[in-house]
């Protein structure tokens, strides 16, 4: 998988990742990655901007690195934990929302992101580029079904929290617990039984004429004011 953008490379070096080969654009100066690079003994390929632009279609910024296939987790990893704070994602399909969630997610303290297999965006290039990196540092897990994802959460003490226009003030519920928050679809909301799952519906109030906000800014404003209940 290829990865690019300085704050990125940046991340995956810092981060000990398996790293294969590095792209470098012919007049690339940056000082810290080329010494980070040749610190770990990291082949570099040196490129001019059109055979690096063949490779990458986004803003690359002369460096671009050839690194493991993203690795997903379990969600075994949080069901014993005291107090989890889990988000799902229910077929967000733009990866630059997905990349934005997850570095809200991090930045707010969640412990696992869940996705499913189908019909939603993947951890890819340009969601590592739109996290800045944090794919590094988030927990994301696959799974097959969402409603039975749901049902084993729920059965290891978890409340799940949907978020939606038609539902409670986002601030008045209680994200101390376990928690899943789900974020819906960018244009359909959460799936019919998805939302009939859910615990709680979490809304924000709009005052102005947009009646609905962005995904990845809605799961935002939720998540820290989960994480600022629970003092993280």
């Amino acid at each position: 998988m290829l990865v690019y953008g300085k704050n990125v490379v940046k991340e995956y070096l810092d981060n000990n990742e398996k790293i294969y080969k590095a792209f470098m654009q012919d007049n690339f100066n940056d000082l810290d990655i080329i010494n980070l690079l040749n610190k770990k003994n990291i082949n570099i390929i040196r490129l001019s901007k059109f055979d690096m632009d063949k490779k990458i279609k986004g803003l690359h910024q002369g460096i671009i690195l050839e690194v493991e296939d993203y690795k997903y987790d379990s969600i075994d990893d949080v069901l014993n934990l005291d107090s989890a704070l889990v988000v799902m994602l229910d077929h967000i399909e733009d990866p630059h929302n997905f990349g934005a969630i997850i570095r809200t997610s991090e930045a707010a303290g969640v412990d696992l992101i869940i996705i499913p297999n189908d019909r939603s965006a993947s951890v890819n290039p340009t969601v590592i580029k739109t996290s800045v990196g944090t794919t590094e540092k988030v927990k994301i897990a696959k799974v097959v079904n969402l409603n039975n994802t749901i049902k084993l959460l729920k059965e290891n003490g978890f409340w799940i929290f949907g978020t939606d226009m038609d539902g409670a003030f986002y601030k008045e519920l209680n994200y101390t617990g376990k928690s899943c928050i789900i974020c819906g679809n960018e244009g359909k909301g959460m799936s019919k039984l998805v939302r009939e799952n859910c615990d709680f519906i979490a809304s924000i109030p709009m005052k102005g004429e947009v009646n609905s906000l962005n995904a990845s800014v809605a799961t935002g404003i939720i998540l820290f004011e989960a994480s600022t209940q629970r003092g993280e």
